[in-house]
This record gives structure tokens, sequence and C-alpha cells, in this order.
């Protein structure tokens, strides 16, 4: 592991406008020097922390703590409030890909959009289609327009060229659903092999799985960064944590 960051995330914040009446979005639109007309509800505060190159950091925290907010931050999908994050590197983020699929096309046509997203050449998406077709494994649906797809489906084939990118970085958010349990094994097994030549940031609840692949985990809560530490330092006292408030 390198002593390089590769992931730096630096006094993030991230608040979200709440309109409580139906008009309140126009009024500030069209009066906003006499606002706000919206209250703010902070997802994010202060969320400082590194990953280096070559290491692999999960991000560990009960449910709404802020977890999935912040890799869409890191990803570029929202934006932050405030804060500072760089990224050094071609990412895969695995949590989104899907998100810049058109239904009316192909799955072989998405496959070539989710492929420049990701910054590769169309000959270059080209060259591994035979490979993106028979990782996703979805037959003769493979060639047929996204609309008839189940989200698994959806879901093999965005992980499929995301495991074809030849990125940098892995970012993982196990909220997206990749269907079949065969099929989910297949994916712990790339994620597994990236590890040992990439960098990961990765969103679990599995707890033996974070154990046994990340290097330090991050803890958030209520939004905030409440200890970082190895897999030993963090689980247990998580473990007391989660039980205690269940």
């Amino acid at each position: 592991m390198s002593s390089e960051p590769i992931i730096i995330c630096d006094g993030v914040g991230k608040a979200f406008q709440l309109y409580m009446h139906r008009n309140d979005q126009l009024k500030q639109t069209l009066f906003w020097r006499w606002g706000p007309f919206y209250k703010e509800h902070w997802v994010l505060r202060d969320v400082t922390f590194d990953v280096h190159k070559g290491e692999c950091v999960g991000i560990v925290g009960r449910n709404g703590a802020g977890k999935t907010t912040l890799l869409q931050i890191l990803c570029g999908i929202t934006t932050q409030t405030h804060g500072i994050t760089k990224l050094n590197g071609r990412i895969a983020p695995i949590l989104a890909l899907g998100a810049g699929f058109d239904i009316e096309l192909s799955g072989q046509e998405n496959a070539l959009i989710g492929g420049a997203i990701l910054g590769l050449k169309r000959k270059e998406v080209l060259k591994r289609m035979p490979s993106i077709e028979a990782f996703a494994d979805i037959g003769d649906f493979f060639y047929q327009p996204l609309k008839m797809y189940s989200s698994g489906m959806a879901a093999r084939l965005a992980f499929s060229v995301c495991a074809h990118a030849d990125a940098d970085i892995l970012i993982v958010d196990e909220a997206l659903s990749v269907g079949d349990a065969e099929f989910g094994a297949k994916c712990d097994t790339f994620i597994k092999d990236f590890a040992k030549h990439g960098t990961i940031l990765v969103v679990s609840h599995d707890l033996a799985t974070l154990e046994a692949l990340c290097d330090r985990l991050v803890w958030i809560e209520n939004g905030t960064v409440k200890a970082i530490g190895t897999p030993q330092e963090i689980i247990p006292d998580y473990k007391i944590a989660m039980g205690r408030d269940s």
C-alpha cells in the first residue's frame, strides 16, 4: 500500500433543502432575496478522511447515517454543500452506473454508453463486449431493450461494465442489488481480486466481509465521523452500539 492518498475527503458537508409548503420552492426561485423559504436538512457534517493507493476502506453506519450520500458526492452524482473531495484515478462507481443507461436501448448499446461514462474508448468496449456479455450472464436479453429488464438484470449489466473498466478506484454500495446468490458470489470474487491491485471504498452491513476485506473502517454516525480504525478496532464497538440501539 502506498502512502499517496488517492481519495481525499476534507470537511465535507451536505444539506438538502426541505420545502414544507406547496409553493415554497417557487417562492425560493422568485423571491430568494427575501428567503430562504426552506429548511436545511444536514445529511453530512465535516466528514474528513482519506484513502491511500492500494487500500480497501469500508464505511459502516446505520441506515440514514449518510453513507450512500457520501459515495454519491465522491462519484460526482451530487455536490457537497461545503468541503473538498479529490479522487486521483479512474473510478468505477458500482452504485450508480445504471443511472446513465437508456431504457430504449439494448444491453449491448448501454454497455457502450457505460464504457464511455467510465472513460473507455468505443473500440476498447467493443473488444471487451464478449466478456461483458458473459459476465452479465443475462442471455439473449443482452440484445433486448433495457425496459424489458428486471432490476436485477440491469444491475448485472452495470456491474459487468464496471468490472471491465480498468479502473483505479472501485466504489461499491451494497444497496445495489445484483440478483441471485450465484451472481452475488461472482461479484464478491471480482471485488476481492480487485482489492489485490486497486483501491476500494465500500459501504456494507456485512461486518464479516468488511473484516476480511478492509484495511480500515470509517464509522459514520448521524452524518459525522464517529471513529476511524482497523476492523478489529471498530467492529466490536460498532456491534455494541447497534445492539444498544436495537
